[in-house]
């Protein structure tokens, strides 16, 4: 940055600092921070504020610098404050500093070099917090979905032959996918006989569902097993029906419990009630 510039944004860093802390609290409300306390909110602005006033004196390629801000947004990231609050701060400081400063007196202060040189200043900034956000968000999102598909759909067995796949939340392509694989997997590894797919859990089952479904219950069929649908919900039947959806090629029952008696049945055995 000029130094000219710098040592004028140093000379009136107060005003800048006191000018922007009053702008950034209107938009607090927009930005879902309610839940910040007073405290924290007014000692991270004046923080923020402070690493943007003092970076003036840095060079953009000052590594230390550079680190820095990006401990600084990673602290941030960690307790949840929105990328939001990056991006309308830095837009409200920039505004703030040439508002402070174009009324100086100084010529060079109201031409369009000067508001180059801030324009510049600010969109490294930006550029350098936005990335950092955007990694840190990316590699969250993986990890969380790694989690998702570790823990997705797993093939249970219950009882000698007799095996339960429980699906939970929504069912897209890609799960699906995952779903067909388990099974598989999971049948030829556990020897199993009768699998039930227990939908207790799935909240909307449409026409896309329903065509999973029935693949995955036709290549159950082709490697020697069958399969009983069960949590057949009213809503999830009065659906089924709606649109029309054949569901007649292999048996469905409404509980689990039911499944179970139906898949002991089917393997030549039964639930006996011993009185004492």
């Amino acid at each position: 940055m000029n130094p000219f510039i710098s040592d004028i944004i140093l000379e009136h860093k107060e005003e800048i600092m006191e000018n922007w802390l009053v702008e950034i609290k209107k938009f607090r409300s927009d930005d879902l921070l309610q839940n910040i306390s007073d405290s924290m909110y007014e000692n991270t602005n004046r923080e923020f504020v402070n690493k943007l006033i003092h970076s003036v004196q840095k060079e953009k390629e000052d590594e230390d610098f550079q680190d820095d801000l990006i401990q600084f947004s990673e602290r941030l990231i960690q307790l949840g404050w929105p990328l939001n609050y990056i991006t309308r701060g830095l837009q409200e400081f920039r505004k703030i500093t040439v508002e402070s400063l174009s009324d100086k007196g100084e010529n060079y202060c109201k031409s369009i070099e000067f508001f180059q040189e801030i324009e510049d200043w600010t969109d490294d900034i930006v550029n350098l917090l936005v990335n950092q956000y955007s990694g840190s968000w990316e590699n969250t999102v993986f990890l969380q979905k790694m989690a998702l598909k570790e823990l997705s759909a797993p093939l249970i067995p219950v009882f000698e032959n007799i095996s339960v796949m429980p699906l939970i939340g929504t069912i897209d392509t890609e799960r699906a996918r995952l779903i067909m694989e388990n099974l598989l997997d999971g049948v030829i590894e556990h020897r199993s006989q009768v699998v039930l797919i227990d939908i207790t859990g799935v909240p909307v089952v449409d026409t896309m569902v329903a065509h999973h479904i029935i693949q995955a219950s036709e290549a159950v069929r082709l490697v020697g097993a069958k399969c009983i649908l069960v949590g057949i919900r009213p809503e999830i039947a009065q659906t089924i029906v709606n649109l029309g959806i054949d569901l007649g090629k292999f048996p469905t029952k409404s509980t689990l419990k039911k499944g179970i008696e139906s898949a002991l049945e089917m393997t030549k055995r039964q639930i006996i009630e011993i009185k004492e």
